[in-house]
């Protein structure tokens, strides 16, 4: 895999969209989340169709190219291909990196969700993955099942592990100083940045916490 240059570029606000059918509302407040200072905008939608999902993905990746702001899709690699976006990002039973690579150009980003096992993120790591993520470290409003990460994970990953890490699952403003601390290139938020009054400035708190 030809190496990307500069590095991969995750690090501090990873914002993540919330759910939502109502495409104006969405860019509007990911216009705020932007304008405070993410880095990284994920597309994320579970209750759109695919339709739907490609025209809300399109006019994101244009909002992200505005504000030079890199620009993942969640889950679907077919989708990242076809609105350009800058990579896509994996779950458990998404696919493998390499057949992700298939589809993408090796100038795109593709990340690796590892929950909290360590295991899985030397395995992306090996396989040729860009960066992974860690959690839930926290109760999740959005996944309130998910798998309890510990920061002391954070920590061993840190150690082991060349590639950016994304902490993510229930951080909040006064949270997520322990995980940059423990190791975290940057933290993955959701409804701390898409569920309050100003995500302008919620955003731009998070942006200046790394």
């Amino acid at each position: 895999m030809t190496k990307k240059n500069p590095p991969c570029p995750i690090s501090g606000l990873y914002a993540i969209t919330h759910d939502t059918l109502d495409t104006a509302d969405l860019l509007h407040k990911t216009r705020q989340v932007l304008q405070g200072g993410a880095q990284v905008l994920q597309y994320r939608n579970k209750l759109a169709d695919t339709k739907l999902q490609f025209t809300q993905a399109a006019a994101l990746r244009e909002l992200t190219q505005e504000f030079h702001c890199l620009f993942i899709v969640n889950d679907d690699v077919e989708l990242a291909q076809r609105v350009d976006a800058d990579g896509v990002h994996l779950g458990g039973e998404d696919g493998s990196v390499a057949a992700a690579r298939v589809l993408l150009s090796d100038d795109k980003f593709i990340g690796v969700s590892c929950y909290n096992r360590l295991s899985l993120a030397q395995q992306a790591e090996q396989e040729g993955a860009d960066y992974v993520a860690f959690g839930s470290f926290f109760a999740s409003q959005v996944k309130p099942h998910a798998p309890v990460a510990s920061l002391d994970l954070l920590q061993q990953a840190r150690r082991e592990l060349a590639l950016p890490i994304v902490a993510i699952g229930g951080i909040t403003l006064e949270n997520a100083p322990s995980l940059f601390a423990a190791g975290a290139d940057a933290v993955a938020v959701i409804s701390a940045v898409f569920a309050v009054p100003d995500g302008q400035a919620a955003a731009r708190q998070f942006a200046n916490l790394s």
